[in-house]
This record gives C-alpha cells, sequence and structure tokens, in this order.
C-alpha cells in the first residue's frame, strides 16, 4: 500500500484582506511547522517524495518542518480574497469576518461551482490541478508528502467522497493549521486514511498552538 500525506500550511497573516498580504507565515505558524516537523522525524518512515505549493506560506511551514520540497503550483490554495469580492460584486454578499465564515463558504462555493463568480480560474480548472497531483502522487508502494492548503485539502476529500460544493465548504472550515491528511493507496484506488490530525499539538501544554486561520 501507498500513501499520500496531505499537510496544511502553517498559520499565516490571518488579519490580512487580500492574498498578497495574507501569505505571510506568523510565528505562530512556524513553531506550529516546527512542532510537526518534529512529530513527523519521530514518528513516521521516511517519504520518498516531498512536494509543496508554491507559496511563501507553503515553502515557510517546510523550512520550519526541515524538509525540502519539490515546489509544484499545482498545490496553491484557491484565491479566496478575490472569489469573495466576485460574490459581493454579484450577489451583494459582504467578505466576511472571522465568525461568519461558516455561513459564507458554502455560498463561495455554490456560485463558483455554477460559474456564476470567478477568481483567477475557474471551480472546474482548481478540481482538474488538484486531481492530477494526487493522480500522480498515488503511486502503489511510495509514500509523498505535499505541503499545500485547506482549501487543495478540501477539493481531494470532495474528490474522494463525491462530496458536493456545500458539503466541501463544510470539509474546509474545521481544518487545522498544520493538520495530517492521510489517503491511502490500494490496488483498486484511493481511499480516505485520516483527516484533520494534529498529534504533534494534542498536548495539553500546546492548546495555544492550535489554529484554524
Amino acid at each position: 500500500m501507498g500513501e499520500i500525506i496531505f499537510v496544511r500550511h502553517g498559520q499565516a497573516n490571518s488579519a490580512a484582506r487580500d492574498e498578497a498580504s495574507y501569505d505571510r507565515l506568523s510565528e505562530k505558524g512556524r513553531a506550529q511547522s516546527a512542532a510537526l516537523g518534529a512529530w513527523l522525524s519521530t514518528n513516521e518512515t521516511s517519504f520518498d517524495r516531498v512536494l509543496s505549493g508554491t507559496l511563501s506560506r507553503h515553502l515557510g511551514t517546510a523550512e520550519a518542518m526541515g524538509v525540502s520540497p519539490s515546489p509544484d503550483p499545482r498545490l496553491n490554495e484557491m484565491d479566496y480574497f478575490n472569489l469573495g469580492n466576485a460574490l459581493a460584486e454579484t450577489h451583494g454578499v459582504p467578505m466576511p469576518g472571522p465568525e461568519d465564515f461558516a455561513a459564507h463558504m458554502p455560498q463561495v462555493m455554490e456560485a463558483w461551482h455554477r460559474a456564476e463568480i470567478r477568481g483567477d480560474e475557474s471551480f472546474a480548472d482548481f478540481e482538474a490541478r488538484v486531481t492530477s497531483v494526487l493522480t500522480e502522487a498515488a503511486e502503489p508502494g511510495r509514500r509523498v508528502l505535499c505541503i499545500t492548503s485547506g482549501g487543495v485539502i478540501g477539493m481531494v476529500v470532495r474528490h474522494l467522497l463525491r462530496l458536493d460544493p456545500t458539503r466541501m465548504a463544510h470539509i474546509l472550515l474545521p481544518i487545522w493549521n498544520t493538520s495530517i491528511h492521510r489517503v491511502h493507496v490500494m490496488p483498486h484506488g484511493t481511499i480516505l486514511g485520516a483527516f484533520n490530525a494534529i498529534p504533534h499539538l494534542d498536548a495539553p501544554d500546546r492548546a495555544d498552538l492550535r489554529t484554524h486561520f
């Protein structure tokens, strides 16, 4: 059996209002990533391949983890800020505050899926690039680590479980920074093995390092 482990990046600049400002790993994000790297080196066997998105928060997470990935832009996040602005322009739904994403994200995913809004790419194009990475990484007998973002992980789960856009949004919301998501590569295909694990942050004295954004 092979395995793909998808890791969400460490906490970025959660106070940002645009993508460029958001793409900066916070000090807490570096601490989360360092803790994950230490946990993986102690508890996991080595990886045959390590990939990451090309965004600053992906590369910063990899550096703090102590791994040297091959950058792959297909693991980059959707441009949620542009999608949110498009939803505001077309449907009059304002960009949310931190506590309002639970209602906002399903509206964005549904409108994007219906091609009523568009950011830098269509929903279909985002889905195609994410599933292409999943397909290529699914090598029997090999272990692959992918450092990426929550939207990519949500799309992987959507593909594996055949979720509609609203249920995909519900998957996105609880994803922890530096969480682990396992995909098992079986002879008959790929299956979801684990979702949203943070064993490196489970100890009570690391509660302050657990963040969603």
